[in-house]
């Protein structure tokens, strides 16, 4: 028997009403509020804070936050959202507006178990700048040691300095790996686009023997590094072009998920430009494409344009979102090859040839048409124990959930778990595996329950706690999304989605194996 389950969609008890009536959900209650569905109740657990931007549950049963803005590192109780702060970053430097600040974080796996490595990895903007120059903001990756007594981090070791710091695609998501690694990502820089679409996009540019011995790390954007625990490189990292750097995996836009389970598999996720947001199992020396290909290598709704490259120079021509002009070079997804290249386990947003960028938005006001283009900006990346991924969403303000056949290597059909009107930074897991953590944007653009922009955020700067009812979750059959998803090159896919408006008319569609032509559904 198929079973279908509502969690976490506004305006739920319409849509609530038509499932019970059509007895297409096992257990049904009308009391349930815009935040409270299903299979998921939301509480929030802390505000006040300055963008959140990558959060760890600590061994002292605390949140730990970095704060982007704030420009700190935060320990937050669950219980009752209190905040202690365990370190401010005096040089840490942060553009309005910008995606640098107080970055990646990870715990080492023994803090606190009293054997002399209590320590904490932060990622972080600074400012390199000589008396010659008048800015040259660069990230480090730093060491700090926790002091239980006083609560605070201190005794800072620069693990690797000098690393790309612009103010788009950061990335800056860090990890501790199962080996004793770290893993860190670093995004393009936003290279190629909007004010920035004169600069190169360098995912695909591989750092020479020269460059790795003078630490010039400037061919790191857009790859996925390994670091020893000093900073330096790994004997076993993988080699590119016969040069053994930090590089572990390349070809990569915006990862800003990074996540491992318990096997040892390693999952990642891709923000696209206009489509094809990705979730992507992380092998070593792998090529995932960026800028040549999103998502699948199937020529639809994206060719590389390389503005930087432009015949009568990129300063002469102006640049568009939609409209290439002719003396730019163009390069289709299936033009390019390399034995290297590893497609994504799925993609979300995936559109035709055919699709209108223009006349998809509902974005009207210049400079908020990115927010109506099809993507989710795909923020985190949690494996969770019970068998799945669970990934959150800028654009969407939405939790979603991607299972996971028993070896890894496959998913099933993603589901959206909850949303609000937020922009959902990042997640934790707590030990039992039944509430997540997110972590909310202070500021910025997502879309309403219309799907419509807007700035007007419910949860700003905030931890909230979603409480999963996990027999609902483990099933396949739990769905509430109106996302068009592809699992797999084949393009099979299945789709099932729900919306209820804010007038409370409802409607239910299911789409059970459609082919990988099937037009985009519209997002909430």
């Amino acid at each position: 028997m198929f079973v279908l389950t509502f969690t976490g969609m506004r305006g739920f008890p319409a849509v609530l009403a038509v499932v019970c009536s059509l007895a297409l959900a096992s257990a049904c209650s009308s009391t349930e509020s815009d935040d409270q569905a299903g299979n998921s109740v939301l509480r929030v657990v802390a505000t006040g804070l300055a963008d959140p931007y990558e959060i760890v549950w600590g061994p002292d049963g605390f949140i730990w936050a970095t704060e982007k803005t704030g420009k700190r590192v935060t320990r937050i109780d669950p219980a009752n959202g209190r905040k202690i702060t365990a370190l401010t970053i005096e040089d840490a430097v942060h553009t309005a507006g910008g995606q640098d600040g107080v970055l990646g974080l990870a715990l080492h796996p023994d803090l606190l178990k009293g054997d002399g490595h209590d320590y904490v990895y932060v990622s972080h903007t600074y400012d390199a700048a000589t008396e010659l120059e008048e800015q040259d903001y660069r990230t480090k990756i730093v060491r700090y040691t926790y002091d239980k007594d006083k609560q605070v981090l201190g005794s800072p070791v620069d693990l690797i300095t000098g690393l790309a710091g612009g103010v788009d695609h950061q990335s800056g998501k860090l990890r501790f790996g199962p080996d004793a690694k770290l893993y860190y990502t670093i995004g393009d820089q936003g290279a190629n686009q909007f004010a920035l679409y004169c600069e190169s996009i360098e995912a695909q540019t591989l750092p020479s023997a020269v460059q790795v011995k003078e630490e010039d790390w400037s061919a790191y954007r857009g790859k996925i590094l390994r670091l020893n625990l000093d900073g330096s490189i790994p004997d076993d990292n993988p080699e590119f072009n016969g040069v053994r750097s930090h590089l572990y995996a390349m070809g990569f836009r915006n990862a800003q998920g990074l996540a491992f389970a318990p096997s040892g598999l390693l999952y990642g996720t891709d923000q696209g430009p206009k489509t094809d947001d990705e979730v992507n199992l992380i092998r070593p020396g792998k090529n995932y494409g960026w800028p040549n290909v999103a998502g699948y290598q199937d020529d639809k709704a994206y060719v590389y344009a390389e503005w930087a490259k432009a015949r009568n120079g990129c300063r002469a021509e102006t640049y568009s979102d939609y409209d290439i002009p002719l003396s730019v070079p163009q390069t289709k997804e299936s033009d390019w090859d390399d034995p290297d290249f590893a497609p994504p386990l799925v993609t979300f947003e995936t559109v035709e040839n055919d699709f209108n960028f223009r006349a998809a938005s509902d974005c009207l006001d210049p400079g908020t048409e990115f927010i109506c283009w099809p993507t989710l900006a795909l923020s985190s990346l949690e494996v969770h124990p019970a068998g799945f991924l669970l990934a959150t969403s800028l654009k969407d303000g939405s939790l979603h959930r991607i299972p996971l056949t028993a070896e890894g290597k496959k998913t099933g059909t993603p589901s959206r778990v909850a949303d609000t009107t937020d922009r959902y930074r990042d997640t934790a897991l707590d030990p039992t595996g039944k509430t997540v953590f997110i972590a909310t944007d202070r500021a910025g653009y997502t879309r309403d329950a219309d799907g419509s922009p807007t700035l007007n955020l419910q949860h700003p700067g905030s931890i909230l706690a979603y409480d999963l009812a996990l027999g609902a979750l483990a099933s396949p059959t739990g769905v509430a999304s109106t996302t068009a998803v592809r699992v797999g090159p084949s393009g099979a896919s299945s789709r099932i989605r729900a919306r209820s408006s804010p007038a409370v008319s409802s409607w239910l569609t299911m789409a059970i194996g459609m082919p990988r032509a099937a037009a985009r559904a519209t997002n909430r």
